[in-house]
Formats: structure tokens, C-alpha cells, sequence
């Protein structure tokens, strides 16, 4: 087996940036994410491949916050309109959770499968190589397993760390992997170990037959008992690796200006506003209805699977203590639908 030592973790992040911008867990002040490794600051920021998982997940590496798409010129009557396509370079992501791997599979199912691609999004997946770090000790809020993601194995990884004492095996999947290997062959070491056997998991929750029932709970009263206490900041949306709402607006000075994509949530009520002022989820409960029957329901019928992965960041972060599980609980306990 090829190992990779602890020690040498930071020696192999400066080799790979040698040919990517690498992406690393990090405590960054009182934030925890991935952030390049070219502005890591060993005084200010903290390496975390030891610890569980990291609040932001890495979906803004391959769909950023904000997002220039078109320039526009005026000069008099006539305007120019001009795609805005960004040089793209190459990308790698290290360490990160099967949770948020299959955050980035969502992704690609929405912005390249179904008749549609999304030529940003594409270019920037193309040229990202995912090293992922398997996980054998769940956390207490960590439910992969009951969402069909496996905490060992991350389908989609071009690479999996799997924690030993003293380091990681190194496990290569696919030709990304082999090509990223190759730039740092000479800092694994071939060597037998054992791998630590998966603990339980401390949350379970059972999803199979929730998308059918829901067909027939939309006037539940669970939804005006579950997002009474809902404050609608959208946290859960941020945070959320599978979350993907973004909004479309135009900056303009004088005869210039140029239309950007920026991260939007369901959960605000701008978020489906329309021009002539009608909004048809004006109120809170039926934003927080829309979001988990999107995630349990809407997602499922199109695409087969929940668009939740289990890493339990939404029930860690929330302030009013909305919990998914609970309300996936209920409606399986529900007498009502399939």
C-alpha cells in the first residue's frame, strides 16, 4: 500500500500547487473551510485533516458565490452584449468528506445532466481533481449512511485518504488521481498497514418510502409546527453542500455594466418575488415547506436521490434547532400518503 505520512501532508500540498490551486481544510479565524493553500498564513490558519469536517463545504469551488457572466456597452442606441468566460485553472481538493463529495455529484447532476450543461460550471469540473478523506469515525450529527453515501468510499473521488496511524493510505481511483500521484510518488512510502475498522453511527434515520408520502402532505400541519420557529437567515442554505439556488442581477455605471450569478435561498422571501409584486410563497412556512420537499421529494422524482448527503451541518448550525431527521421521522410516522 502507498502511504502517506502525516508529516508530509504540507510537503504535498506545496507540490500539487506547483501545478493547481489546492484547497485544504482550514480553521481560518472563527471560520472553518476550504481555502487555497496559496493563502495559507501558518500564524493565523490551522490545517485540519484530523478533524471530522469543516461548517463550509467546498461547493464554492465549483460554483462561486458570485459569478460575472455577460459585459454590457451601450453607445447610443445600440448595445453590446458579451459572454464573460473566465480562465480556468486547474483545481484540486484535498481532504474532503464523502458527505461533501456527493454534494459535488448533485451538482454535476444539475448543472450537466438533463439536456442541459452549464459551460462555467463544466469548465470548472472538468479541471477539479477531488482527493477525498474517508471517514471511520462518524460525528454526532453525521447520517451519510441513512442518505445511501458511504463515509469509506466516496463514489466520485479521484483519490481516497484513508486514515492510519500515522498517516493515510493513498488510494487511487481514477486517471486524475494517477496524474496527481505521479507529481508526488516520491513522498509516499509503500508500506503494510491496517485499516481502522467504521464505528456505528450515533444518528440513523430511515428515508425509503418519504418521497411517496410526501406526495400527499403538502397541507400537512407539520410544516406550520416545524417552521414556527424558523427565522428564515438561510444558514442551512449556505452551508448546505447540495444547496444550489442562485439569483441573476445586473450591475451597471454609465453606458457599462455586466450581468453576475450570486448565491440566492429559498429561504428568503426576495428569493421568489416577481416583478409585478405577487410572491407565491410569501410566508415563512411555505418557504420552509418548499425546501425539504425539494431536498425529499421534488429532487427525488427527478434525479433518484435525496438532495441530502447526511453531513448534519444545517442541525449543528441552525439557531432555532430545525432538525431534517426529525421532520423525515415524522412523515415516515405520518398515516396519511403512500
Amino acid at each position: 500500500m502507498k502511504v502517506l505520512k502525516t508529516g508530509k501532508i504540507e510537503q504535498v500540498l506545496d507540490r500539487l500547487a506547483q501545478q493547481a490551486d489546492v484547497y485544504a481544510p482550514m480553521l481560518r479565524g472563527q471560520q472553518s473551510g476550504f481555502f487555497s493553500w496559496r493563502s495559507y498564513d501558518e500564524d493565523y490558519d490551522d490545517l485540519m485533516f484530523d478533524i471530522l469536517n469543516v461548517y463550509q463545504p467546498p461547493k464554492d469551488i465549483v460554483l462561486p458565490q458570485t459569478e460575472k457572466m455577460y459585459s454590457i456597452h451601450q453607445d447610443g442606441q445600440d448595445v453590446t452584449i458579451e459572454p464573460i468566460v473566465a480562465e480556468v485553472e486547474p483545481k484540486i481538493i484535498m481532504g474532503v468528506r464523502s458527505c461533501d463529495v456527493r454534494g459535488i455529484d448533485y451538482l454535476d447532476e444539475v448543472f450537466l445532466t438533463k439536456g442541459y450543461v452549464d459551460d462555467a460550471y463544466k469548465a470548472r469540473r472538468d479541471k477539479l481533481t477531488i482527493i477525498a478523506s474517508a471517514c471511520y469515525n462518524p460525528g454526532t450529527n453525521c447520517f451519510c449512511d441513512s442518505m445511501g453515501v458511504s463515509p469509506t468510499d466516496p463514489e466520485s473521488a479521484d483519490v481516497i485518504m484513508r486514515e492510519v496511524t500515522g498517516g493515510y493510505v493513498w488510494d487511487v481511483k481514477t486517471e486524475k488521481g494517477e496524474a496527481v500521484t505521479k507529481q508526488i510518488e516520491d513522498l509516499l512510502e509503500e508500506q503494510e498497514v491496517e485499516l481502522f475498522p467504521l464505528k456505528s453511527f450515533l444518528r440513523k434515520v430511515d428515508y425509503s418510502g418519504v418521497a411517496e408520502k410526501l406526495k400527499d402532505m403538502f397541507e400537512d400541519p407539520m410544516w406550520e409546527k416545524y417552521s414556527e420557529p424558523c427565522q428564515t437567515c438561510g444558514i442551512c442554505t449556505y452551508l448546505c453542500p447540495t444547496c444550489y439556488c442562485f439569483d441573476i442581477q445586473v450591475k451597471n455605471w454609465g453606458d457599462e455594466g455586466y450581468r453576475f450569478r450570486c448565491w440566492d435561498s429559498c429561504m428568503y422571501r426576495e428569493y421568489t418575488q416577481m416583478a409585478g409584486g405577487h410572491n407565491p410563497r410569501e410566508a415563512a412556512t411555505e418557504r420552509f415547506r418548499n425546501r425539504f420537499l425539494h431536498k425529499l421529494q421534488f429532487f427525488p422524482e427527478r434525479y433518484g436521490r435525496p438532495l441530502c448527503t447526511g453531513c448534519g451541518r444545517c442541525i449543528v448550525t441552525c439557531p432555532a434547532g430545525v432538525n431534517i431527521i426529525k421532520i423525515i421521522d415524522t412523515v415516515k410516522e405520518a398515516e396519511t400518503g403512500a
